[in-house]
């Protein structure tokens, strides 16, 4: 996680001791060299998950050649060319998972949109055979024996598991001044569009991947901001769900109250493929029992392109100001929302930045609860926070080089989850920034949903200072527990910035029609160019 200013929302989140039972690996260097190779043409650049069934159907194409493409782009340009470092590590059995789906095909047997589709996961979600480390060396030899929840729900819908990509290591809660896209295990996820920048976080490598085509679909983690912002500095469609709608199980923690995981997808119809496969039930979850009786069985169904005619749009004015050309390419949404169709409206969230305070003490009760039981039910080399916290001193320079873990030692230090204190800032948080703070906003003026900019473009990455966030517009959802969803807007001197569509509980079929509507609109998103540096005009 990563700390801003309190005068803005916490963003990037998510998701006994014991010797070492060997000397933990060398740390990867905070920053690859920052010269260039270009990146090979490639067959499937851009393909949606749409395209590529219509190839398998017509026989044009296998699940297995497809995930070998994959595979060699991966060698090519992530531990070669660019060498963006976004994938930690690659599934030995993707290519037997693919021939399986294959041989189901030929029988007959399609489970659906996602049969024969590699998927990358974040390297914070179980999935067997490989390591689950949340990009920490002390959890480098952890392999889970079973998957995930939402990655069985994946397996079951016919995906196949790529592999694993780099994050923000402990999903960004481990230092007040990390680096985003920097782990011990993983090294320094690069930014794709310009090289020597941020790939935000936590949901780094995710991100880098899908906008580099290393895979067709991706899923990210967040607990405030780890979809948003990574998606939206590459160029990316990224889907936080409404807590509950997707199980947490199987994966590592921050937050109970407000850990989701979601889609990161190049186009807004993937996300809704995406979040029909992994939107399910989890009786091993909490936050299911408050899933509504009934819900859609199907996202796609909402990928309209009219939606947006007749809609109420509130633009949160406060959540900009931050950067000129994020603003600028704002008002260029907005004429985009208005020319579809949409009214639009100028909003204000009452209670905006109320809660940040209370968020970071509720974070650190949840996160050495959570984590603990965690690393004690999947039986993980170190069994406790205390544990990680030793492992890390002992290891310094290994998993220290730049930052440090105040995060870990202040989370160590807090009480159990029946602490009055605990109690008290869990349930005004959620009051301010749901019922009293986004609800609030959209029922004074009987709006659809609320947007603002996602995120300010991506900045260089400083292993020394740690990360420059200046604005996002997504921490209000996050705390809300509410869904939110970012949609390419354009560029700031060709990097990505996107616009984030906000609803109240359970909102996701509205805000996928209306992201859809603008995505058709705005055909915003531009594929990575791998650039050593962002291009600065000429002055002279």
């Amino acid at each position: 996680m990563r700390l801003l200013p309190l005068a803005l929302s916490l963003a990037c989140l998510l998701a006994a001791c014991q010797p070492a039972s060997h000397p933990p690996k060398k740390a990867a260097d905070a920053v690859p060299p920052q010269t260039a190779a270009a990146a090979p043409a490639f067959a499937f650049e851009e393909a949606t998950v749409a395209d590529l069934q219509a190839r398998m159907a017509a026989g044009q194409l296998t699940s297995h050649a497809l995930v070998q493409a994959y595979l060699d782009r991966i060698a090519a340009i992530d531990a070669a060319g660019p060498a963006l470092r976004a994938v930690i590590e690659r599934n030995p059995d993707a290519l037997k998972e693919a021939d399986a789906l294959d041989a189901e095909r030929k029988a007959g047997k399609v489970r659906g949109p996602l049969h024969g589709i590699p998927v990358l996961l974040k390297d914070n979600i179980d999935a067997v055979p490989m390591a689950n480390s949340a990009g920490s060396l002390a959890l480098a030899d952890h392999h889970p024996k079973t998957d995930a929840f939402l990655v069985a729900q994946l397996r079951a819908a016919g995906a196949v598991i790529l592999g694993k990509t780099n994050l923000s290591e402990w999903a960004n809660f481990r230092s007040t001044r990390s680096t985003s896209g920097w782990s011990g295990r993983g090294g320094q996820t690069r930014n794709p569009y310009a090289l020597d920048r941020n790939p935000c976080g936590s949901s780094a490598g995710t991100g880098t991947a899908i906008a580099a085509n290393l895979a067709t679909v991706g899923i990210g983690t967040e607990t405030d901001g780890s979809i948003i912002c990574p998606s939206a500095v590459a160029g990316l469609v990224g889907l936080k769900p409404t807590v509950g709608l997707v199980s947490r199980s199987g994966i590592i923690p921050i937050s109970i109250s407000q850990d989701t995981a979601g889609p990161m997808t190049r186009s807004v119809a993937d996300a809704a493929v995406l979040l029909t496969a992994i939107a399910a039930a989890d009786p091993k979850d909490p936050a299911s029992a408050e899933r509504p009786a009934s819900l859609p069985t199907d996202y796609t169904a909402y990928l309209k392109a009219d939606a947006l005619k007749g809609a109420r749009i509130g633009v949160v004015r406060k959540l900009m100001g931050y950067q000129p050309d994020t603003d600028a390419a704002m008002e260029r949404a907005i004429a985009t929302l208005k020319a579809a169709g949409a009214t639009v409206v100028d909003a204000d969230i009452p209670t905006l930045g109320q809660w940040d305070q209370d968020e970071l003490t509720v974070l650190l009760y949840e996160f050495k609860d959570g984590l603990n039981r965690y690393l004690a039910d999947s039986h993980a080399p170190y069994s406790s926070l205390a544990a990680l916290i030793a492992f890390n001193k002992a290891h310094a320079a290994q998993e220290m080089p730049y930052f440090g873990q105040e995060l870990f030692e202040q989370a160590q230090a807090k009480g159990p989850l029946t602490d009055p204190a605990y109690r008290t800032a869990r349930d005004r948080i959620r009051r301010l920034a749901g019922p009293e703070g986004i609800d609030a906003a959209l029922k004074a003026q009987q709006l659809d949903a609320l947007v603002a900019p996602a995120m300010s473009p991506a900045w260089p990455t400083d292993p020394i200072n740690g990360d420059h966030f200046i604005g996002a517009g997504y921490g209000a959802a996050a705390v809300a527990r509410y869904p939110s969803l970012t949609v390419p807007m354009g560029d700031v001197h060709g990097l990505p910035v996107g616009i984030v569509f906000i609803g109240t509980a359970w909102s996701e079929p509205r805000l996928i029609a209306l992201g859809y509507a603008f995505e058709q609109a705005s055909k915003a998103r531009t594929p990575p160019r791998f650039l050593p540096s962002m291009v600065l005009p000429d002055a002279r």
